[in-house]
């Protein structure tokens, strides 16, 4: 390869891993967007239970990768941990298809299938995730760095070619209504399609690795950490993490302290405990390093804050899968130019517009940079959740008036996605980019741990606000249907006899309003007034933080 074709083009190795994830992605965004509805119509489980589970399970993902990246960086090197992450997700999701075919003759067997599909997923996503990631930054020599906003907009548009397809054919195959009727035994389809393409972007890895993921000199890469030379780090920079044993010990009191904290003061459940108090003693253990200077300190700090709003994001984005799957399954037209969409594919849009803007928003980009105009990566993302904050405020005006009985337009669901896209390329390969660029490479693989983690904190904060969704009209209805005013209950104008009561509890609908943070939420627009008021907030916090943010970054833009 001549050198100004390294100077000007993306290594080759980028387009073997932009496979292998579009692969990983297809398996996994193809499953999340039938697995709400698959807990519900076949598993019998409430919304609310359903929004939770979703959100703990999204969670998880985003914890493990902190242990696949410290196997990876100390033991396995990230080849290996690609290559087993992949092959535990394939398992997985054929472990969902058979708890997908079962659950009419033993729904206990069924149950037990899906949450141990459930954990080999996480577990396997967790080797998987980190190091993907991480390779794309080492594709790159130290004076190549300037490029990885541009690979990882690449990237990730790799990551929504997936996700798109994944939305496309499983709920095809998955989420299947005849005259209305939901065939509840077609979702195995949808997870066995996931299986099978996790087991091909597997196989893409294995097969051209040795050829094309390998650095500029031609050495592989990601390979077993005890084979890395000095040549691979910074000038002055040190090459193993220095933490103390009372740094170590201090970091797992810390874990237990905050995990208690969260679940009996704040009344957070296991797993939510769980992940909140990961990131916090993970993000204290690594600042604890006694090898850190202060510049590199200051920028971990950046990667830090940045992370915390990030959490925002998420939490209002992930709806997609939860609350927002829902609206569009009872309260949506899914008329779509005389296609009637199934409820799970309404998502597929998302995927959609990032695979049209991605190139685009990357073009922005680099021209803005030629110009010297480009923002720093912290004012994009404050951009990002305005945007967010703007999507859910169009969508809270338009279901105002809807009431009980009343259906959406999908065209409002269609813009809320165009919207949040353009906040996503704002904030999330921006993100990852940012790691990238400010992380020491000894703790890479780590802070992007650390980075996921604030995904995973936003994923759980989305579980908690998908389950305080209000009635929707089908719950109207059905109640209705049942000879109960649902409306006169949750306004507590009638009492219900404890028969009563029973047959709502059979039909999964709540006699009382969900409430958040001490407010009651009445209807569909307060629900999403919450998401304006969380995300509007946090955008304003962080622009008015980017001047410090940007002394703290050192030179890093």
């Amino acid at each position: 390869m001549s050198e100004t074709a390294i100077k000007t083009g993306h290594p080759k190795g980028l387009w073997v891993l932009f496979g292998t994830e579009m692969w990983e992605r297809f398996n996994f965004y193809g499953m999340r967007a039938i697995l709400t509805l698959f807990l519900v119509n076949s598993l019998m489980m409430k919304e609310e239970d359903a929004s939770l589970i979703y959100g703990g399970f999204l969670g998880l993902c985003y914890l493990t990768p902190m242990l696949g990246g410290f196997i990876a960086d100390r033991f396995f090197g990230n080849r290996n941990c690609i290559l087993l992450g992949g092959l535990m997700m394939a398992i997985g999701q054929f472990f969902l298809f058979i708890s997908a075919s079962v659950f009419g003759t033993n729904i206990s067997l069924a149950s037990t299938l899906m949450w141990s599909a459930l954990g080999i997923i996480i577990f396997g996503n967790g080797f998987f995730k980190p190091n993907i990631s991480s390779m794309v930054g080492s594709l790159y020599p130290k004076q190549e760095k300037s490029k990885l906003d541009t690979a990882f907009t690449i990237f990730y548009m790799g990551i929504n070619l997936g996700a798109f397809l994944g939305q496309l054919i499983c709920p095809i195959v998955g989420d299947v209504k005849t005259d209305g009727v939901r065939d509840i035994h077609a979702f195995k389809w949808g997870f066995l399609a996931a299986s099978i393409a996790m087991l091909i972007g597997t196989a893409v890895f294995y097969f051209l690795k040795n050829k094309y993921v390998i650095t500029p000199e031609g050495k592989p890469l990601g390979g077993l950490p005890s084979k890395n030379d000095a040549s691979d780090y910074e000038e002055g920079e040190s090459q193993k993490a220095v933490f103390s044993q009372k740094a170590l010990i201090g970091a797992v009191v810390a874990f237990f302290g905050l995990g208690l904290i969260f679940h009996f003061v704040f009344g957070q459940n296991f797993i939510y405990s769980l992940i909140y108090a990961s990131g916090l003693s993970l993000a204290g253990l690594i600042i604890s390093d006694s090898s850190l200077t202060k510049v590199e300190r200051d920028r971990i700090f950046v990667i830090y804050i940045v992370a915390f709003f990030v959490i925002f994001f998420w939490a209002a984005f992930e709806q997609a899968g939860s609350s927002l799957t829902f609206i569009a399954d009872n309260q949506t037209d899914r008329n779509f130019f005389g296609y009637n969409m199934p409820p799970s594919m309404v998502q597929i849009f998302n995927g959609l517009f990032v695979v049209a803007f991605a190139v685009p928003f990357s073009m922005l980009w680099d021209y803005l940079r030629s110009k010297d105009r480009e923002p720093i990566s912290p004012v994009k993302q404050a951009v990002g959740l305005a945007l967010i904050a703007l999507s859910y405020f169009i969508i809270a005006y338009n279901v105002k008036d809807l009431g009980n009985n009343g259906l959406l337009a999908i065209k409002w669901l269609i813009l809320l996605y165009l919207i949040q896209t353009c906040a996503e390329l704002c904030l999330s390969p921006i993100g990852l980019s940012l790691v990238g660029k400010l992380s020491p490479k000894r703790f890479s693989s780590l802070l992007y741990g650390v980075f996921f983690l604030s995904n995973a904190s936003g994923y759980a904060l989305a579980g908690t606000l998908g389950s305080i969704l209000p009635a929707t009209g089908d719950k109207f209805n059905k109640a209705k249907e049942l000879g109960i005013d649902l409306q006169a209950v949750l306004d507590k104008k009638i009492t219900l006899t404890v028969e009563q009561l029973a047959i709502l509890e059979k039909n999964q609908i709540s006699p009382n309003n969900p409430v958040f943070a001490g407010f009651e939420i009445h209807n569909l627009f307060e629900f999403f007034m919450v998401f304006v008021i969380l995300c509007g907030l946090a955008a304003v916090i962080l622009m008015a933080l980017t001047p410090k943010l940007k002394k703290m970054m050192h030179g890093v833009r």
